[in-house]
């Protein structure tokens, strides 16, 4: 009968969960602060809808400060785990997660605290935008130039729509900045975060279309990805979703602030705008496209396990769901504001029963586990191997010293 190993100290307690603790956990963020920002936007308000807003923004403030620590006390004590998750092309991806998750709560700090508290808390949403979007764009660019310059080659067939995320990042980030322009008092301030988030704006949103364009052909050549990813299909929703919101709101701040600050032609901010309100509804249409593709494969698919992935149906749908109410206000359209409060409602069922399997998920332990740990173990069952064989050349050699040394 083989020997049976005993299981290492950090499959046990609390080191397998903080070990197995990937980025991936931030996407809990990001579909509890959408929700959040959901019930404040919502077309016909009530009272309870925004206390509603704001027990969800505590309790995101918590699980984003939560996620943080876990996540550095994970670097801190394996810091070989953060080469291995860089290093694994997929792992890496959810980065993006983490200032997505971080902007949900700067937007409900402009939309809540800045009204109640004054000045001082629209001078912190200003600095928290600052940290988020140099957050979002330092993952946007760095996980693009990782993933061109991977040591292996990656086939078609392995591409997935996670590639959106760390470009959704910066996405988001431009439509937080122009949320934070409107209650900075200072015009000029305001001018140089709306001009910063245009740029923001530019950067990611033409790069997600290009990825959009090669996950389309991964699917046309190569089918719907497996029943484990499957739920990856709704993240299209999310650069355009917010991309169209983006460029909506920055649009509409133009048309105020570039009269102010004189900035170029006294018409300029309405011609912003009318472009925006435009390329909106572009993108919206869009959107509606790939949101069939998204219930299509999901309907084929069924059923399919429960994982950290399904956290995709949330954030995605909610950032749609509310470029559906903001285009609606803009017109004004009933059918749109009453389609983006559908939208809205689904995505807050939605994240009750996800948030329930997590729970359950977390509590028997089944959703910590880090795929990149599968690499880690590789290395190290390397170096152990490279050193034996050292350890083995270096035995040899003294033996024939020895040898010669008698003769």
């Amino acid at each position: 009968m083989p020997p049976t190993i005993a299981p290492s100290k950090y499959d046990n307690g609390w080191r397998r969960v903080i070990r197995n603790f990937s980025p991936s956990w931030f996407s809990v963020t990001m579909g509890t602060g959408i929700v959040s920002l959901i019930f404040i936007t919502i077309p016909w308000q009530a009272p309870w809808l925004h206390y509603l807003g704001i027990v969800f923004f505590a309790l995101n403030a918590c699980l984003f400060t939560l996620a943080s620590a876990a996540s550095l006390l994970r670097y801190a004590l394996w810091p070989e785990i953060w080469a291995v998750m860089l290093a694994d092309t997929n792992n890496s991806l959810f980065l993006g997660t983490v200032p997505m998750g971080f902007a949900t709560l700067v937007e409900m700090w402009v939309f809540v605290c800045v009204p109640a508290w004054g000045p001082w808390a629209a001078d912190v949403a200003w600095a928290l935008w600052m940290l988020d979007a140099v957050g979002a764009v330092s993952v946007t660019v760095s996980l693009g130039v990782l993933l061109m310059s991977a040591s292996h080659q990656r086939s078609l067939d392995t591409i997935t729509a996670a590639q959106l995320l760390p470009i959704a990042a910066t996405i988001v980030a431009a439509g937080t900045g122009a949320e934070t322009s409107t209650v900075l008092t200072n015009p000029q301030h305001a001018l140089g975060t709306l001009l910063v988030s245009y740029v923001l704006w530019g950067m990611a949103t033409p790069l997600s279309l290009c990825v959009l364009v090669m996950y389309y052909q991964r699917l046309a050549l190569h089918k719907m990805p497996p029943r484990e990813i499957i739920v990856s299909a709704f993240l299209p929703l999310g650069p355009l979703g917010f991309g169209g919101y983006s460029i909506l709101y920055l649009g509409k701040q133009a048309a105020v602030v570039f009269p102010k600050t004189g900035t170029l032609d006294p018409l300029a901010g309405q011609v912003a705008y009318i472009l925006g309100f435009f390329v909106a509804l572009i993108m919206w249409a869009w959107g509606l496209v790939w949101f069939a593709f998204a219930l299509a494969a999901i309907y084929q698919s069924r059923p399919f396990p429960f994982n950290m992935g399904w956290w995709g149906f949330t954030f995605p749908l909610g950032v749609y769901a509310c470029s559906t109410i903001l285009i609606g206000e803009e017109l004004p359209s009933r059918f749109f504001r009453v389609l983006g409060t559908i939208f809205g409602t689904a995505v807050i069922i939605l994240w009750f029963v996800i948030a329930l399997g997590t729970a359950r998920g977390a509590w028997s332990g089944k959703l910590f586990h880090a795929p990149c740990l599968a690499n880690l173990k590789k290395q190290e069952q390397g170096a152990e191997r490279a050193s034996g064989e050292e350890e083995k050349h270096l035995g040899v050699a003294s033996d024939n010293s020895l040898v010669e040394g008698k003769s």
